[in-house]
Order: C-alpha cells, then sequence, then structure tokens
C-alpha cells in the first residue's frame, strides 16, 4: 500500500471524524447518506496512513485517546442522561437498548480504526473500546430492587431482568457479573434474608431455597445458584431444610 504522508494529526482526524459523525447520527436516528466503499476505504486508509508513519508523525497514541474520547463523549452526552432520566424498569429497559447501541458502535468504529485495534491496542494491552465505556452499563441496584419487588410477591419482567445481565456477561469470561452484579447480589440476599427473619417468625427455608433455585432458572447465571443458596442458608435456620 502507498502510504500518503498526511500533514498533521488535525487534518486526518477531520477524516475520520466524518466517519464518527455518521456513526453517531445513525445511532441517534438522524438521516445520513449509507457508506458506500469509497467511504469505508477512505477511513481505512487514513487510518493506516496515520499509524504507520515514521515518529513523529505516527500518530496511533494519539488516535487511541481521541477514539476513546470519541465513545466517552457519545456515552456522557447520548446514552448516560436517557438512561438516568428513567426509573427501574423502564431504565432498564433504556439500558438495554443504549448497550446494543455501544455494541454497534464499538464494530463499526472498529471497522474504521481496524489497524489501531489489531495492532496499537494490543500491543500496549490497552483497554478495547466495549470495556472502556462499560461503567455506564452497570446499574445494579435497579436489578436488586426488582429482584426484591419479586420476592415480596410482586410481578416484574424477568425477561428484561435476564436481558439486563447478559450485559454483564458479555465478554470478560463473567468478570464483571462475578466481581459486579453478583457480589452486591448476594450481600443483599443475606441482607434482605435477615430482615425477613426478624419480622416473619414463620419463615420456611426450603420454601425460600425453592424460590430462589426458580429464580436462577429464569434470569441468573447457572454459577450463581450455589453461592445464592449458601446466602441464604446463613440466614435462614438451615435446620428447616428438608
Amino acid at each position: 500500500m502507498n502510504i500518503e504522508v498526511l500533514k498533521d494529526l488535525e487534518e486526518g482526524w477531520a477524516i475520520l471524524q466524518k466517519g464518527i459523525t455518521k456513526v453517531i447520527n445513525t445511532l441517534e436516528g438522524v438521516p445520513e447518506e449509507p457508506m458506500d466503499g469509497k467511504f469505508l476505504s477512505e477511513m481505512h486508509t487514513t487510518t493506516y496512513n496515520m499509524c504507520t508513519q515514521k515518529p513523529p508523525h505516527d500518530y496511533s497514541a494519539q488516535l487511541y485517546e481521541r477514539y476513546v474520547g470519541v465513545f466517552n463523549d457519545y456515552l456522557k452526552s447520548k446514552a448516560l442522561p436517557a438512561i438516568q432520566e428513567k426509573d427501574d424498569a423502564s431504565m432498564l429497559q433504556e439500558l438495554i437498548k443504549r448497550w446494543e447501541n455501544h455494541k454497534v458502535m464499538v464494530r463499526k468504529l472498529s471497522g474504521f480504526f481496524n489497524y489501531l485495534d489489531r495492532y496499537f491496542i494490543v500491543r500496549r494491552s490497552l483497554p478495547s473500546l466495549k470495556d472502556s465505556g462499560f461503567g455506564c452499563f452497570r446499574k445494579i441496584d435497579a436489578v436488586i430492587k426488582l429482584v426484591n419487588q419479586e420476592r415480596d410477591g410482586e410481578e416484574i419482567d424477568q425477561t428484561l431482568v435476564k436481558n439486563v445481565l447478559e450485559i454483564f456477561l458479555d465478554g470478560l469470561d463473567k468478570k464483571y457479573y462475578v466481581d459486579d452484579f453478583e457480589t452486591a447480589f448476594l450481600n443483599d440476599t443475606k441482607d434482605y434474608y435477615t430482615r425477613k427473619v426478624s419480622t416473619q417468625e414463620d419463615l420456611k427455608a426450603e420454601e425460600c431455597l425453592q424460590r430462589e433455585k426458580d429464580r436462577v432458572s429464569h434470569y441468573l447465571h447457572s454459577s450463581t445458584e450455589k453461592k445464592l443458596l449458601k446466602a441464604v442458608q446463613d440466614v435462614v435456620n438451615p435446620a428447616q431444610v428438608a
């Protein structure tokens, strides 16, 4: 490939910004002309050139910073406000929508920044773009609130809870699910049953355990079952278990 030396970082970024704007506008429902082969080729070639020029014109590090900045700016200005303006189940529905948009944005921009993704990020062991924006989607309290509503006898949208938890299971070998959601969920489970034991004399351990098993089958990951049942047994009298 013939390398066309770009005059400076800003000139190359201005070209890439055209593609970024198209992707964001499309996600937000703003009409845009489709990106044809010529347009996509310009995006790929611009990134390649900017990452392979000899120093001081190798702009890989600067491109990565701006690449991350695009996601952070979008999440802070668009996704997070849309999520935060809603409550409980409505908020979780918006969360799922915005997570799907985030994945589309990662996929589209990874195409533009293919060379950066394949070489610079891997070589420097830097966080992937999906992971760098994940904090926006960790709405643990709202999920736990719905589970506790179900424990109290209310009907909840179990599919919604399952879909939200799929976000935590998306990549990194369940790291986010275990470290973020599961730890908080198990602690809250102990707190919930501690309150119940202190106010409800006829609380039956076997019934509590069966209901928690049902929750695992409906929307929790199977790896949670053993830990969840132990959390309940630690609080409810284990002698009552059949």
